[in-house]
């Protein structure tokens, strides 16, 4: 064989070596390197709902707006519960005076029945040619009359006391009512989909709105179960938003532990419903890892639900 001829076959089988060696990587890179380009962008999303029950005077927030911890959102009609609170004021005033009066009569049930219960033990130590048996009993009797009537006096107390007590708690509740009229946001935050207006009723405990928690964004990528064995806890993240723009560094926060089961769903006695039907190609199955925002670089507007790509640097390769 001619020298050039065989120049040109190891050349061929040198590239052909190197290319296939490429592929080899490429493919192995594909199929084992830690990133997914099927990531989300996830945040904590608020149902806000009143906790009490009225029709909505005013809205004072748009859609898309950002607000503050503690801004007023929207304001249920007052007038009604302005009346509650009137009523509980009155009610407590009453209960006050009932007590006081209570208070006033068991006062002077002890009083005659301390008299009555000296004079009894003073006729009882008598002798029996100074006062006759039946005033000695007589006297007895009396104090017994004054001690039950002294009791009766201070249960009365007791059970005024204890709706005193009832109607401060029905006034704290009004006021508690009055305030809570007014929701307030619970988080920095942006107003999502909003679709309340005046007029509206509100009933206590369902949402009317939506508040997406500002300080919240984080990322879930969903990985292919081959490339979680290289996904560890604390590995460094780089996101890179499906709009475009300046990558978003983050790191993983936590791994799930499990995902649903299409296979193998439970049937009505609580058995293993088993699919009898095996399909040949298999695909990977993918695991969420969430993915905790370290910063998010100015002017990168995150909104929850748009997709990203996640790509993972092990801690060794992310401190070189």
């Amino acid at each position: 064989m001619k020298p050039q001829s065989l120049l040109r076959a190891l050349f061929t089988m040198t590239v052909l070596v190197i290319a296939f060696v490429l592929v080899r990587l490429l493919w192995v890179d594909y199929m084992y390197s830690p990133w997914t380009r099927d990531g989300r962008v996830r945040a904590d999303v608020i149902d806000v709902a009143t906790d009490v029950s009225g029709l909505v005077s005013d809205v004072r927030v748009k859609d898309n707006q950002f607000v503050h911890r503690g801004d007023i959102l929207f304001v249920l009609d007052p007038y009604r519960f302005h009346y509650a609170l009137a009523q509980a004021d009155a009610d407590v005033a009453r209960a006050q005076a009932a007590m006081a009066r209570a208070k006033a009569q068991m006062s002077e049930g002890a009083s005659a029945d301390q008299m009555k219960r000296a004079q009894a033990a003073r006729r009882a130590g008598l002798a029996g040619d100074v006062i006759s048996d039946e005033s000695r009993e007589d006297a007895a009797s009396l104090a017994s009359q004054t001690d039950a009537a002294y009791r009766a006096d201070v249960a009365a107390y007791s059970e005024a006391e204890a709706q005193y007590q009832a109607a401060v708690v029905a006034q704290q509740t009004a006021q508690l009512n009055l305030t809570r009229s007014e929701v307030r946001a619970p988080a920095d935050g942006y107003i999502t989909n909003l679709d309340l207006y005046p007029g509206d009723y509100a009933s206590a405990g369902v949402a009317r709105m939506a508040l997406i928690d500002a300080h919240s964004f984080w990322v879930y990528g969903y990985f292919e179960e081959t490339k979680i064995p290289r996904v560890q806890v604390g590995d460094l993240a780089v996101v890179r938003l499906m709009a475009g723009g300046v990558d978003i560094q983050g790191h993983v926060d936590s791994v799930s532990s499990g995902i649903a089961d299409r296979d193998n769903p439970t049937s009505g006695d609580l058995l293993a419903n088993v699919n009898p039907i095996f399909t040949w190609v298999r695909l990977a199955q993918r695991v969420p890892v969430r993915v905790h925002l370290d910063r998010v670089p100015p002017g990168v507007h995150l909104a929850a639900g748009m997709t990203c790509t996640v790509t993972l640097l092990p801690r060794a390769r992310a401190r070189s």
